[in-house]
């Protein structure tokens, strides 16, 4: 019988999760490409699509170093550019790779990240995704200064409803507002703009948005779950969830937990390097073995795997190289990308129906 193909991603992240990837990236490559330059994450970007991988992410945080941590070490990549630009440079130099850049919820408002993704995914040609994240730490909250930071129930349910006014945005123009009509000299349709009128503990917007409803009406909505309020927020608010499990019982565990698209979380390390700290779980073998063990983890439930190179210039091409090859030959992973295909699609999401405009017709 044959297997349901993999759904597979990296994680992108400065020049990779090891702590000590800027190091082995200007050892071996002095010249190599600073991260906030836009050649770097083009060249990762065209390394992936030559993988015919499913998505990218691309990580960013309110802090200038990966973790929570206030105080700079100096032995550490520090800055970061923003992830939502970063893949907007991105787009025009790619044409099928989903697009899933980070932006925090915290401290920010759901009417500039509704139309940045929005955007996105016009530039994209409909691959546009959106990584949800919160931001929990004092010293954060310091940098914005406009509020203390909030308790962890606070901040997921702040987040669930800065995802569902973003959400509502998308929809505030339907799909035919933009008419162009050059014999009439109508260029949009007021009728199909629609106030969103939300009002919550959190946020009051009334909408609508000032971009014009996304070609994938609702771009992907992801977030990274591995505490129990991150699995609530991720079921009600997402559409894929990133979790992080160690082993075929975590594996099952989390699939009882967790609803929708499941992605494991695994950070690579093909130079065997696994003396490090991370939130997933570090593999640090050959290309085959980890094809076993991701087919084997395929075959519980997970809809696929986001790798996590340990040193991007190293690892990624190994990804791209060897480890697709073995899951073509496995008949788990496509041979060529589907012309025009949006990332919802990719993902068998259904096609997303405008609220407004069904409210509107009934």
């Amino acid at each position: 019988m044959a297997q349901h193909p993999l759904n597979l991603g990296v994680a992108l992240d400065g020049y990779g999760w090891h702590p000590q990837a800027w190091r082995r990236t200007l050892v071996a490559d002095p010249t190599a490409a600073p991260v906030t330059s836009g050649r770097h994450w083009a060249q990762l970007a065209a390394t992936a699509e030559r993988g015919l991988l499913d998505f990218l992410t691309i990580d960013d945080s309110l802090a200038a170093q990966p973790g929570r941590r206030e105080e700079i070490d100096p032995r550490r990549l520090a800055g970061r550019a923003d992830a939502v630009l970063v893949a907007s440079r991105i787009a025009p130099v790619t044409r099928n790779i989903g697009l899933i850049p980070v932006a925090t919820v915290t401290h920010t408002e759901p009417f500039h990240v509704s139309k940045a993704i929005a955007t996105l995914d016009f530039v994209s040609h409909g691959r546009a995704g959106w990584q949800a994240r919160v931001s929990p730490t004092a010293h954060e909250a310091a940098a914005f200064g406009r509020r203390t930071v909030l308790d962890g129930t606070e901040l997921f349910d702040e987040a669930a409803d800065f995802v569902d006014v973003v959400r509502r945005l998308w929809d505030s123009w339907e799909d035919d507002a933009v008419i162009r009509d050059v014999a009439t000299g109508r260029y949009v349709n007021r009728d199909k703009l629609h106030y969103i009128d939300f009002r919550g503990s959190y946020f009051s917007v009334k909408g609508p948005s000032i971009t014009p409803r996304p070609p994938q009406g609702q771009p992907v909505v992801a977030a990274l779950a591995h505490a129990q309020p991150v699995y609530e927020f991720a079921n009600a608010a997402a559409d894929l969830v990133f979790v992080t499990p160690s082993d075929e019982a975590s594996v099952r565990a989390l699939l009882g937990r967790v609803d929708g698209n499941v992605i494991a979380d695994l950070v690579v390390s093909f130079a065997g390097d696994s003396d490090f700290r991370s939130d997933a779980q570090i593999f640090a073998g050959a290309p085959a073995d980890l094809v076993e063990l991701l087919l084997g983890w395929h075959d519980l439930g997970l809809a696929g795997f986001r790798l996590r190179p340990a040193v991007n210039a190293t690892d990624l091409p190994v990804i791209v190289d060897e480890v697709v090859p073995y899951l073509q030959r496995a008949g788990r992973f496509r041979t060529r990308y589907r012309d025009g295909e949006t990332l919802r699609e990719r993902f068998g999401l259904p096609a997303s129906v405008n609220r407004y405009a069904e409210a509107g017709s009934s």
